[in-house]
């Protein structure tokens, strides 16, 4: 009720300053002026400001935003973990099928990982030229340099 006085006004200050404008011939500012100070009219009058104001005080209400941000937070938290662990339920479920049944041979007692690749020997290391050749291509830079 208090809310609906005080927005009530609020409209008839603004309008006031309206008419005040448009006495001193600014009727462009007057009318920007009138817009503005008729929306919290309009307002109450459609029962919003009432609605608000109930929200606002009511705890079941404020109990009401508490669930909807827990349910927010739930449903975050389930798409984290599922990001993280690649995929949905069923794409899971599809992968661990097949990946536990290539695991592990018929006839084997424990679980094959698979072809082993060896890593190919290494070819021996060539032999390096000398140092020096190394280094005299370095001075042969830094003399171009003048260093």
């Amino acid at each position: 009720m208090i809310a609906e006085t005080v927005f009530s006004a609020v409209s008839a200050a603004g309008l006031g300053i309206a008419a005040v404008t448009a006495y001193r011939k600014r009727f462009l500012a007057a009318v920007r002026i009138a817009a503005y100070s008729l929306v919290p009219f309009g307002l109450v009058m459609t029962g919003i400001v009432e609605w608000a104001a109930d929200t606002a005080f009511s705890p079941t209400a404020w109990a009401g935003f508490g669930v909807l941000g827990a349910a927010w937070v739930l449903f975050a938290t389930t798409r984290a973990v599922e990001r993280r662990r690649g995929g949905t339920r069923k794409e899971r479920k599809e992968t661990r099928g097949a990946t536990q049944s290539d695991a592990v041979a018929p006839a084997a007692s424990a679980p094959s990982l698979g072809p082993g690749k060896r890593p190919a020997a290494r070819p021996a290391a060539a032999p390096r030229a000398e140092s020096a050749d190394d280094f005299s291509d370095i001075e042969a830079i830094l003399k171009k340099h003048g260093i």
